[in-house]
This record gives structure tokens, C-alpha cells and sequence, in this order.
């Protein structure tokens, strides 16, 4: 099997270092399941379960999501969410270095953590998973979002299938991640007083309101920069 290898350095306030090496597969964006033999107790899928989540409790014991997320939480107990942090992000085609704050940094790893974690309710995020952007401001998400749901409408088409080119429909991916990050803000709360932590997950959850709401107000801003595609051939 090929991976996608993704590495988060934290460079934290304190001089310690926090290394996450994520490893996806390179087909699916999803990572691999869990070895821990012992998760904590948070992570059990019926605590503070997602509404509407598709899992069951009796073929799966713990929450995915909150699985892969358990590694992140040991190492920022001290973190405060406007700490300032320095982070690099590591993979195959390029390193990003970034000195940004706490809960922004978490954010971007967390986010990528639950899109490939095997959470059902994630899953439609993997696509950006596998193109992982780290860090990315609200007109560049906007615009991989859009590109996203726009291919997957190419490929429903190509199978005989009806596409969304209005993102119509949009409203629905982002309606399930919001109540993802909603179920994961009360684990996390109840798991840890990482005030960063938590706040990480709040700072996802604007985004997944923001985007679907904004998003042709978004894209209008940079519309200009599609002229020459737009324009009626020669």
C-alpha cells in the first residue's frame, strides 16, 4: 500500500517540540486504523455521540475521529490558544513554515486528522485531505472547496449521473461536518481543560458555517482573475 506521508513540527513557547507524522493512504486519503489497544474512555462512540451519526456502537466501539485526535492532545496541556507557535508542515512536494497562533495551527492538523480518520460523516472531505493545503486563509479555502465539490459533480456526470454545477447541494456536505465538530468540541471538552485544543475545534466550526454560506460571494472576489477562461473563443 502507498502512503502520503504529512509531518506537523510544533515549535512550542516553552522550547519543546511536538512531532506528528501522519501517514494516509495514497488512494483513499483515509489513515490507517488505530493500534491503540486502550483508548481512553472519551473516545467511546456512544459518549457524546454526533447527532446523526451513521455508527453503531455495537460494531464500533470507539469514535474514529476522536481515536486519532486522543495522540494530539497529550503535549499542549499548558497551551493557551493565542500563544504564538511555529509550525512546520512537511510532505512529499513541499514544507510550509508558519508562526501563527495556537488554535490556528491546531486547527489545520486537526482538520486533516478528522477528514482521513474514517469517520463516515468526514469522508467527503478527504479530497482535500489528499491535497492538503495547511493554513489556508478564507478565499483559498473557498476556492478548494468549490473545486472539490466540482470535480465530484465531473465524475457523477461521466457515470450517467446529474451534476450540481450550482453548488446547490453544497449546504448538505458541510451540514453533517458541523455536527462533527460540535459532538467533538463536547469530547474534547470533557477529555481536557487544553484550552487550544478546543478552541481549534471551534475555529473549524466557523469555517464549515462560514464557507457554504459565503461561498459565490467568495468566489465572485476573485472571479475577475477568470477572464480569459470566460471569455468566448476566438
Amino acid at each position: 500500500m502507498s502512503h502520503l506521508k504529512t509531518t506537523y513540527r510544533f515549535a512550542l513557547p516553552d522550547s519543546r517540540e511536538r512531532v506528528f507524522d501522519l501517514k494516509l493512504d495514497r488512494d483513499t486519503a483515509q489513515l490507517p486504523p488505530s493500534t491503540d489497544p486502550n483508548p481512553p474512555a472519551w473516545t467511546e462512540l456512544p459518549f457524546h455521540q454526533c447527532a446523526g451519526c451513521p455508527l453503531d456502537k455495537e460494531k464500533t466501539t470507539h469514535c474514529p475521529a476522536a481515536v486519532h485526535l486522543a495522540s494530539v492532545i497529550d503535549g499542549f496541556s499548558d497551551l493557551v490558544s493565542y500563544d504564538t507557535v511555529r509550525v512546520t508542515v512537511e510532505s512529499e512536494e513541499r514544507a510550509v513554515v508558519a508562526t501563527l497562533s495556537a488554535q490556528q495551527a491546531l486547527a489545520s492538523l486537526m482538520g486533516l486528522i478528522m477528514a482521513s480518520s474514517g469517520c463516515p460523516r468526514t469522508a467527503n472531505f478527504r479530497p482535500m485531505a489528499r491535497f492538503h493545503l495547511p493554513f489556508s486563509n478564507e478565499s483559498e479555502t473557498a476556492y478548494r472547496v468549490a473545486a472539490m465539490y466540482l470535480v465530484a459533480q465531473h465524475f457523477k456526470a461521466r457515470a450517467g449521473g446529474t451534476a450540481d454545477l450550482s453548488l446547490d447541494n453544497l449546504d448538505s456536505v458541510y451540514h453533517g461536518m458541523h455536527a462533527v465538530n460540535r459532538g467533538m468540541a463536547q469530547r474534547l471538552r470533557a477529555a481536557s481543560r487544553q484550552d487550544a485544543i478546543v478552541n481549534a475545534i471551534v475555529l473549524l466550526d466557523v469555517y464549515s458555517s462560514l464557507v457554504p454560506s459565503a461561498i459565490h460571494e467568495i468566489l465572485d472576489e476573485i472571479k475577475p482573475a477568470f477572464a480569459a477562461l470566460l471569455a468566448e473563443p476566438s
